[in-house]
């Protein structure tokens, strides 16, 4: 089997830039280790924080730009992929006076609310400093955004394989040779490979120039912890939120479906044990994590049940900045959203993604790679 386009991860990433690729007439391949949206990657479930609040306007401005991507998803699935309960940001290492400058001036509407009265507007919350606002926060459906963006590949012609781990990437004439763990072959013009946390292992097998792969920033793959919380008044009005006070990161969120509809996800942010890679995955929660989380929940949310009834673990990949790599050489494009924070830019990055591997539009630059390309 030969395409235009071989791409390797059916994630979040992956999917958008099958699709996207396929919508500029190429003819796509992809392939993936286990199925869409697979509980082994950083894609599943059905609930991740949607938000506009960055502390750089870069990023704001990307989520503005997602917007028409996800009304065309929404479109193609028939019904809402992002929830918009609204999201919240608080404590002082949080800072939400200049979360809200940053919002102003990117014309994102907000509102900025008083201690005493956020505490009045949300019981269920006790906040430890005022409050940002912006109702357009919400939660995101990431199994059902990759199932919808694969199902808009394969309706632009992409051929889908599952249960295809690639081992290493071979440079064949004017393109490449992709083989399997099993001895399996695809031959592409060129490849996108989105990996997740798959992607330190993967990286070093990929015909990439040496310099490039010098300057390829640092990958750090966590696998983080996350735990529901029954509602004490299932009726309450919750949101998203961040809340980063001087002991700890954590965000939490309707669970959606990953939670029966009847509590709060609540995590540390960048709590978890780090990995070498995702194959090294234990799916073992961190006991010393949850009581963090725990503690955090009692003090801090006293809406929830301060005793979890559902655990998991998850993977992030992030570089040391938190941006994401968007970029490639001599045919080869790698796409690494980092997943502690992209998916809300999914229906995005698939576009910057064909950009990079098309040569076509314009990548922002802190997401290549510092070195002269070829």
């Amino acid at each position: 089997m030969s395409s235009q386009f071989l791409v390797v991860g059916a994630g979040l990433a992956g999917a958008s830039a099958a699709w996207r690729l396929t919508e500029r007439g190429c003819s796509v391949t992809l392939v993936e280790r286990d199925v869409p949206a697979s509980a082994q990657g950083s894609s599943h479930g059905s609930a991740r924080i949607f938000r506009y609040a960055y502390p750089e306007r870069t990023y704001v401005d990307l989520v503005a730009a997602s917007e028409p991507g996800w009304a065309e998803l929404e479109a193609r699935h028939g019904a809402p992929l992002i929830t918009r309960c609204g999201a919240l940001d608080f404590g002082a290492r949080r800072d939400p006076h200049g979360l809200a400058a940053v919002l102003a001036a990117a014309g994102v509407e907000h509102e900025l609310v008083p201690r005493e009265q956020a505490r009045e507007r949300w019981p269920h919350v006790a906040v430890d400093t005022d409050v940002l606002h912006h109702a357009a926060g919400g939660v995101l459906d990431a199994e059902t955004t990759v199932r919808t963006m694969v199902a808009a590949a394969r309706a632009g012609g992409a051929e889908v394989l599952t249960g295809w781990p690639l081992q290493r990437l071979e440079r064949t004439g004017a393109g490449f040779t992709a083989h399997a763990a099993d001895g399996r072959t695809l031959s592409a013009g060129r490849v996108v490979v989105s990996a997740g946390g798959w992607l330190p292992d993967l990286l070093g097998d990929l015909p990439l120039p040496a310099g490039f792969l010098a300057a390829f920033p640092r990958l750090e793959v966590r696998e983080e912890n996350a735990f529901h919380f029954p509602y004490r008044d299932a009726g309450a009005d919750w949101p998203a939120l961040i809340h980063e006070n001087q002991d700890l990161s954590v965000y939490a969120l309707p669970g959606g479906r990953d939670a029966g509809f009847r509590g709060q996800k609540v995590a540390e942010f960048n709590g978890g044990r780090v990995l070498p890679s995702a194959a090294a995955r234990t799916g073992v929660v961190d006991p010393a994590n949850r009581a963090r989380v725990v503690e955090h929940v009692r003090r801090f949310l006293p809406g929830l049940e301060p005793e979890p009834y559902a655990e998991t673990t998850c993977l992030f990949t992030s570089t040391p900045t938190e941006d994401f790599v968007v970029d490639g050489a001599e045919g080869v494009t790698v796409l690494s959203p980092c997943s502690g924070h992209g998916a809300k830019f999914a229906p995005l990055l698939g576009e910057v993604a064909a950009d990079v591997a098309l040569g076509t539009g314009s990548v922002p630059e802190r997401f290549r790679v510092g070195v002269a390309r070829a």
